[in-house]
């Protein structure tokens, strides 16, 4: 029997429909096909938690140093494509700024004034679209503070950003990618060497540059731009996205401040900015009910992990209650997990304190639909949302 033969439900689901609403797919595959063989993806997709994990901690069998993984063909070899010795090497350099009391003693303070700004600017008019009028500013802001990129503006940052996100998300979709994207990783570069080599000021890809090439320096500081940007946006956003939408939690929060962690938390389990991550097999190998050859790519999705009813009850509730949000893997498991999720829970964390203490009666535009969307990052393209005292 041929692999496509042995998962009929894999056969049968599409990437328009993983990118549009996969929850119900992804439900069907855990409970009956858990490592699937999807052949619009060209590989195994995982769906149950523990399967997941064991996929995420064995990087020796299920590798990222692949020359098929989408970020390093636009990027290069950096820590998210590398394995082993080299990947801890690259990322060595960069642990330290983003433990935790570093992360607050050094981001509070500026994530603080952003957001306040933001929220100033939009404050008047009484109606915005959050996500690219808030949560995507400020998360590029702090990216480009973290970086201390010489001689850029965040809206350069944003630039490079996009362009780089549209490469890779083509080459994963199996399209060939535009030339923008190898245009704003040069412009990139460049900043990145101009910043090493500026003498004169202290900056976090300076410390970085006595442990690595600066060609090296610059693929990290992509990776962190990618994902400080990409899922922190999608953090914000999500998040807001299920307070709004359950009134009643909303108002649990509002009553109890203590349960925004959790709220947070619940949201990266129901919603995870990253979808899902890549890996390749290294050697045969049997997972769960498959039997998985050397080479084969193998896709774990955080999406159905986070929804496994093995580990999480009444799994596509909101709760922000709920005792076990944090086993969620938005931030991935093993040695890829998120270099900077404890910036990105803090970003979080005080945008949406600062959100719902400064807008009175935040809520949906009813004149504006909104859900989720994307095969490899979620969100959603717009959330438009009124305040204050409705007409």
């Amino acid at each position: 029997m041929s692999v496509v033969e042995s998962c009929p439900l894999g056969a049968e689901t599409t990437l328009a429909e993983l990118a549009r609403d996969p929850h119900p797919r992804l439900a069907l595959l855990r409970a009956r096909e858990p490592v699937s063989w999807v052949p619009e993806l060209g590989g195994w997709l995982v769906t149950r938690r523990d399967l997941a994990l064991s996929v995420m901690r064995d990087a020796e069998t299920f590798t990222v140093d692949d020359p098929r993984f989408s970020t390093a063909q636009v990027v290069g070899p950096s820590m998210l494509s590398l394995d082993g010795d080299r990947h801890a090497r690259h990322r060595e350099p960069f642990i330290a700024p983003f433990r935790p009391r570093a992360v607050r003693e050094g981001f509070a303070a500026f994530i603080e004034r952003e957001t306040d700004t933001l929220i100033s600017a939009l404050e008047p008019a009484g109606a915005a679209e959050l996500r690219r009028s808030f949560a995507g500013p400020l998360a590029v802001a702090v990216v480009t503070e973290a970086l201390g990129l010489a001689g850029t503006t965040v809206d350069t940052v944003l630039s490079w950003y996009d362009a780089i996100v549209r490469s890779v998300s083509d080459i994963t979709a199996g399209l060939e990618a535009g030339a923008a994207g190898v245009t704003a990783y040069a412009q990139l570069r460049s900043a990145v060497e101009a910043t090493v080599a500026d003498r004169n000021t202290s900056s976090l890809l300076s410390a970085a540059a006595g442990q690595l090439t600066v060609p090296e320096v610059a693929s990290n500081a992509a990776v962190l731009m990618f994902g400080g940007i990409e899922t922190t946006e999608a953090m914000i956003t999500n998040a807001l996205l299920h307070l709004l939408r359950h009134p009643d939690q909303l108002a649990l929060v509002r009553a109890d401040a203590g349960l925004l962690d959790g709220a947070i938390e619940e949201s990266l389990r129901l919603e995870p900015g990253a979808a899902v991550v890549d890996r390749y097999a290294t050697r045969n190998i049997v997972l769960g009910p498959a039997t998985i050859r050397r080479g084969d790519l193998v896709t774990v999705s955080l999406t159905g992990a986070n929804r496994d009813p093995a580990v999480f009850a009444d799994p596509d509730r909101f709760d922000v209650r709920r005792e076990n949000a944090r086993l969620q893997l938005a931030f991935a498991h093993g040695p890829h997990y998120c270099l900077a999720a404890h910036l990105a829970r803090l970003e979080t964390r005080i945008a949406l304190q600062h959100l719902l203490q400064r807008l009175p009666e935040l809520r949906l535009d009813p004149d504006h639909t909104v859900a989720p969307y994307g095969l490899v990052f979620r969100k959603p393209t717009a959330l438009h949302v009124r305040w204050g005292r409705a007409a």
